[in-house]
């Protein structure tokens, strides 16, 4: 019964200190793969906003979030896992703007809980 508590304490020290180091260092403004989009970021939230006025019509984008913290492993329901992983958005426009987290996807509440440590804009539709 000890060893369990030990590793329970164990795990929730790495986390502790992963998701604090992660608050400490994560936070700016950054220029993303589309060069019309500026993506700014905090531990908590992030926002990317274009102005691609020259974009091909049907072009979309989608916002990418990567995360630390608690999350669900992908195929193996109901397990979960504390380490890095990643969050996208719904796609969104050339000239509009969206937002992400580490806690929600497409919009919907998850079982994900973190901190931003990166985050970036892709072409999702050319």
């Amino acid at each position: 019964m000890r060893n369990n508590r030990l590793a329970t304490a164990r795990v929730a020290a790495v986390a502790a200190f992963g998701i604090a180091f992660a608050t400490f260092i994560g936070s700016g403004t950054a220029q993303s793969a589309p060069a019309d989009c500026v993506v700014q970021w905090d531990p908590f939230n992030a926002t990317a906003t274009c102005h691609d006025i020259d974009a091909p019509p049907g072009r979309e984008y989608v916002l990418i979030v990567d995360c630390w913290g608690l999350h669900g492993i992908p195929n193996a329901f109901p397990l979960y896992a504390i380490g890095p992983y990643s969050q996208s958005s719904s796609s969104f426009v050339p000239t509009s703007q969206t937002t992400g987290g580490c806690g929600t996807n497409w919009g919907a509440p998850s079982l994900n809980v973190g901190v931003i440590t990166n985050a970036h804009v892709e072409i999702y539709r050319q």
